[in-house]
């Protein structure tokens, strides 16, 4: 990494540009604000949990013809910088222009961050916030290991905010994908107690 490039990242004025040249080592790196975030690589809980969620969304997005699911790793550029690695996104045919080959330049229509320890606050917190600056239409939460779910909706004044939470079972349903009842009791790891 070149001075000038140590300069720029201590002043938290990092652009898409920027971010491009960071490594390809494993790590999720996403910026907000300019500033640089990274997180280790995730966990095998992690990665079964959203296996199971992708591919309930998967079929169900793409049996009605809704538009597209994507898993982590893939950049939603929403600002030059702000560019982030959501671990699952759905954007609708109506926001299909936001596709290109090489990322999504826009918020999708949703979008799902899973929690683990290290993500915890640049979840719940950061991403959240950025999440209802931009036009992201729902934000879920998936806490794996405390076995809870957020749900954010926009509201009547287009702010996002909580509509549920659950605890360990319960279904989930969205207007953005009509007809979709997820039985989150079923995407929890299974135990080995």
């Amino acid at each position: 990494m070149s001075l000038a490039f140590k300069e720029v990242a201590v002043a938290g004025n990092l652009t898409y540009d920027d971010y491009v040249l960071f490594p390809e080592d494993g790590r999720r790196h996403e910026l907000i604000g300019g500033e640089h975030y990274m997180t280790p690589a995730p966990t095998t809980v992690h990665q079964g949990f959203l296996a199971k969620l992708f591919h309930v969304l998967y079929q169900h997005v793409t049996a009605n013809r809704l538009g597209q699911v994507f898993f982590a790793p893939v950049d939603v550029v929403l600002s030059p910088q702000d560019v982030v690695q959501p671990d699952l996104i759905f954007i609708s045919n109506d926001r299909r222009h936001r596709l290109t080959p090489k990322n999504v330049q826009g918020a999708p229509d949703l979008v799902v961050e899973i929690i683990s320890e290290a993500s915890r606050r640049l979840d719940k917190k950061l991403k959240r916030n950025l999440y209802a600056r931009y036009d992201v239409l729902e934000y879920w939460l998936f806490d794996p290991e405390l076995q809870e779910v957020e749900i954010y909706r926009r509201d009547a004044e287009n702010r996002l905010v909580k509509e549920a939470e659950y605890e360990e079972q319960g279904t989930i349903t969205s207007p953005l994908l009509p007809g979709l009842i997820i039985n989150i009791e079923a995407l929890w790891p299974e135990t080995n107690s």
